[in-house]
């Protein structure tokens, strides 16, 4: 098996029709590609079964993060390098993708997939890592699998995430703003954040909130401090709700804020001053979207606020062949769905609101998604104990790649404020009043 990287650089070089962007060395400790470039170290010859048993993105990351498969130089740029070969290959369009396939009958493009056979070793397919979801059955987003789904991403361990997240614990997009006295931080920029939140919608003593998707209870915490507010926060993670009791708890502040482990289908109460949604939408998916929209419109007064703080994708040519990424699928955010501003704008119109400010902060979510993967690098050691080896790893692939995803435009970060504007001949918002203060 002599000079495996040399044969692997040959063989991919082969398949791709284009020089290897990073350098390969393998477990025979044989190197090869261009110098000075990131290397991908292929550890095992299990990689590489990963890979012929699922080709593209899902190998790769089981090969990822059973430790497998790593990363030598800056993760950024080998990411980036690798993109237009791994994430962005399924967004070519269709002659391209057809003259791939194409490639990929050639007689000695067959001759390769039977030399990378001979490296792989034992014809075996390899069980995935542990942290991997199985492919669900069922309908989509009922109470239960939606439940499920969100243990999988956020029931991990609280100490893991503060790690992660710092003192903020804020699992969201910061806003670190521009110009003097701005956030220099990653908590200055998440409290900046939550307060641009409670001005948007207009929050002050003696309004009642409802945050949806309410995490550790940043939200709330925050607008019943600087704001006088009475809050519930709903969320479906045990872990999350028994940590944010916690921190109220020790603010002094349980008789303002109510936290439920309840999901926003099953709620009764009488309609709320304002509604925040902050990361939670992606949760929801395209079938439930109406739902979802028509919930919260209920759960407002005449003239009360949303705030939809929501990732979106990019539009592509085939709405109805969309389908998530396989790695994020099953060790990330399994039943996560993204859609696109415009969809997301149009269903809340759908459901009565009055939608009067579209903010797009998509840089500030590169930089919080930067400042996360360098708390978790800066805390390895204690984050693999805390969860596992494997779970840190996915977490660091999935930051790094989807820092480098809203740098490249692949998906962005929106604010959408909407109003349940009160009867016809009656204004949502005074003719002299600003949406939110500047």
């Amino acid at each position: 098996m002599a000079d495996a990287a040399g044969r692997l650089t040959k063989l991919a070089e082969e398949v791709l029709g284009a020089p290897l962007p990073v350098r390969i060395r393998a477990w025979d400790r044989s190197e090869s590609g261009p110098p000075g470039a990131p290397t991908l170290v292929i550890r095992h010859r299990r990689a590489l079964r990963r890979l012929l048993f699922k080709p593209g993105e899902l190998g790769l990351a089981r090969a990822w993060v059973a430790g497998e498969l790593d990363i030598e130089g800056d993760l950024y740029e080998a990411l980036d390098r690798l993109a237009g070969l791994i994430w962005e290959r399924d967004d070519a369009p269709k002659p391209q993708r057809a003259a791939v396939l194409h490639a990929l009958a050639r007689p000695e493009i067959r001759a390769a997939a039977r030399e990378l056979l001979t490296l792989a070793g034992a014809p075996v397919p390899p069980t995935p890592p542990a942290e991997e979801v199985r492919r669900r059955r069922g309908p989509l987003h009922t109470l239960r699998r939606d439940k499920e789904a969100i243990s999988h991403h956020y029931d991990v361990g609280n100490d893991f995430y503060a790690l992660v997240l710092g003192p903020s614990m804020v699992y969201s997009c910061a806003y670190w703003g521009t110009g003097e006295g701005t956030a220099a931080t990653l908590e200055d920029a998440q409290r900046d954040k939550l307060d641009l939140i409670c001005r948007k919608l207009g929050l002050r003593e003696g309004r009642r909130l409802l945050d949806v998707g309410c995490g550790w209870g940043s939200m709330v915490l925050h607008a019943a401090r600087e704001y006088g507010v009475r809050a519930v926060g709903i969320t479906l993670s045990e872990e999350q709700a028994t940590f944010a009791r916690k921190r109220i708890a020790e603010a002094g502040l349980a008789d303002r804020i109510e936290i439920r482990v309840q999901d926003y289908r099953e709620i009764k109460d009488e309609p709320f001053d304002a509604v925040s949604s902050i990361g939670m939408a992606e949760h929801v998916g395209r079938t439930q979207y109406a739902e979802y929209a028509g919930a919260l419109y209920s759960l407002l007064k005449p003239g009360g606020r949303l705030l939809n703080h929501q990732i979106a994708r990019r539009p592509v040519a085939d709405e109805e062949a969309y389908h998530v990424d396989e790695f994020i699928d099953r060790y990330v955010f399994p039943d996560g769905e993204l859609a696109p501003i415009g969809r997301t704008v149009g269903q809340l119109e759908d459901a009565g609101f009055e939608v009067r400010d579209v903010e797009a902060i998509r840089e500030h979510y590169a930089l919080t998604l930067r400042s996360w993967v360098a708390n978790l690098e800066r805390h390895w050691d204690e984050a693999a104990r805390l969860t596992s080896t494997g779970r840190a790893r996915v977490w660091r692939l999935y930051m790094a790649a989807s820092a480098l995803s809203f740098e490249r435009n692949r998906i962005g970060v929106n604010q959408v404020l909407a109003v349940r504007t009160p009867e016809a001949g009656a204004s949502g918002v005074a003719l002299r009043e600003r949406v939110w203060p500047g």
